[in-house]
């Protein structure tokens, strides 16, 4: 579930940008910052005499905070309220303050002006250290234990570019190689993922929109088992229902689903709504399908810059991947490479549709042939991803043993 954060600073300048930074972490829940060291210790107080699960996880300490002294003040929070865990912030990184804070009982201490990536690395191991402190003590039964998995979304420069499928058979792909897999479905209007994969469902995602704290039971009561081992997490039968999904609760849903599995593949359609930025943004890795054509390679430029414009994400943090790809075509890879200005996928899909007509009109796309060269092509995808754990390369048109482990090799991502 998303991290609670308590800032306490006095200084407004050093507000915004700590609010700013911390607003920037995906799996933060950064809430109203306190002003000063009694304001702190008695917002503390009241969520402790309600439960130690109402305390925040993190607290975050300006080294300016008043009238009491920040480490004075840690150590009174840190012998209070031993679940929390305290940063303090501060522009004086010496080894003394260090020391001192950790005397103090600080779990952590972050630079002034704030990176990111410490920050984000500080919050997630003080947050780590408080659920097992609280688990240790008897408390929080219900909060999650996963390490936190690979979040993909995939997304689609324009419609019919075959976004859905992609996100499908990577799924299908990752829960094979026996890696725990749910796939969500982010195309809140005109999702179809419970079309292709022919399953009846009464919960959707928009049921936990409005859940604040997103407990294990609540999202297995959510989510739907299908037969091939991938869960799923569909969009709404009414699609006008889509628009109860904040960019918020996306968050805080992806936050919980990486949580309990290793791989969360999120179709996000080829709309953009709030909740699909707020994935995209989250995102390990975001892949932009596009068809070598002048309109999709066009579409998925625009696409790239708005989500550059939005600060949703950079274009060099996007990969795209090149969906019915023939050799005869005159736009190839490298091309799109240079007009998006991202990363292409070494892996393209060919066009062979032929091949999926039957078991798409039939609503069974998990059931494509292993010699399909699609489903090869993506699975090839998916292991180019590090989506998949290394196996054995099964036969080509074969199963591997223990189930459908598709008919291509599974490379390694390189590092």
């Amino acid at each position: 579930m998303p991290t609670r954060i308590l800032p306490a600073v006095g200084d407004a300048d050093a507000i915004r940008a700590i609010m700013t930074r911390l607003s920037q972490l995906p799996d933060a829940d950064p809430v109203t910052p306190v002003a000063d060291s009694t304001q702190l210790i008695d917002t503390l107080a009241r969520l402790a005499a309600e439960s130690v699960d109402e305390l925040p996880e993190v607290v975050v300490v300006h080294e300016r905070i008043g009238p009491v002294p920040a480490l004075e003040l840690i150590r009174e929070v840190a012998l209070r309220f031993p679940a929390v865990g305290v940063i303090l912030v501060t522009t004086d990184v010496s080894p003394g303050l260090f020391q001192a804070a950790v005397d103090s009982g600080a779990r952590g201490l972050v630079a002034m002006p704030l990176s990111y990536e410490e920050l984000a690395s500080r919050v997630q191991a003080v947050a780590q250290w408080s659920v097992g402190v609280r688990r240790h003590l008897g408390h929080g039964g219900d909060v999650f234990t996963g390490v936190g998995g690979t979040v993909v979304t995939v997304s689609g420069a324009k419609g019919g570019t075959g976004a859905t499928l992609t996100a499908i058979q990577l799924a299908l792909a990752a829960q094979a190689s026996g890696r725990p897999t749910v796939l969500v479905d982010m195309d809140l209007q005109t999702g179809d993922i419970a079309s292709y994969l022919d399953v009846q469902f009464r919960r959707s995602v928009v049921d936990l929109a409005a859940i604040t704290d997103i407990s294990p039971r609540v999202l297995a009561d959510a989510v739907f088992r299908h037969d091939t081992g991938v869960a799923l997490l569909l969009a709404p039968g009414e699609g006008e229902r889509g628009e109860e999904v904040s960019d918020r609760s996306a968050r805080q849903i992806i936050s919980a689903l990486r949580s309990r599995y290793e791989v969360v593949v999120v179709d996000c359609g080829a709309q953009m709504s709030g909740a699909g930025a707020a994935a995209v943004e989250m995102a390990d890795t975001a892949l932009l399908l596009t068809t070598p054509d002048v309109v999709a390679v066009r579409a998925a430029k625009r696409t790239v810059r708005m989500w550059d414009r939005l600060q949703i994400r950079k274009a060099e943090e996007t990969t795209i991947v090149v969906n019915r790809h023939t050799r005869a075509t005159e736009i190839q890879p490298p091309l799109i490479q240079k007009i998006t200005g991202t990363a292409v996928a070494a892996t393209a899909i060919p066009a062979h549709f032929k091949e999926l007509q039957s078991v798409v009109d039939a609503g069974r796309i998990h059931e494509l042939d292993n010699k399909s060269v699609v489903k090869q092509a993506l699975w090839s995808l998916a292991g180019e991803l590090g989506l998949v754990r290394a196996q054995e390369t099964p036969q080509r048109g074969g199963r591997a043993r223990g189930g459908d482990r598709g008919s291509v090799s599974f490379r390694r991502r390189k590092e």
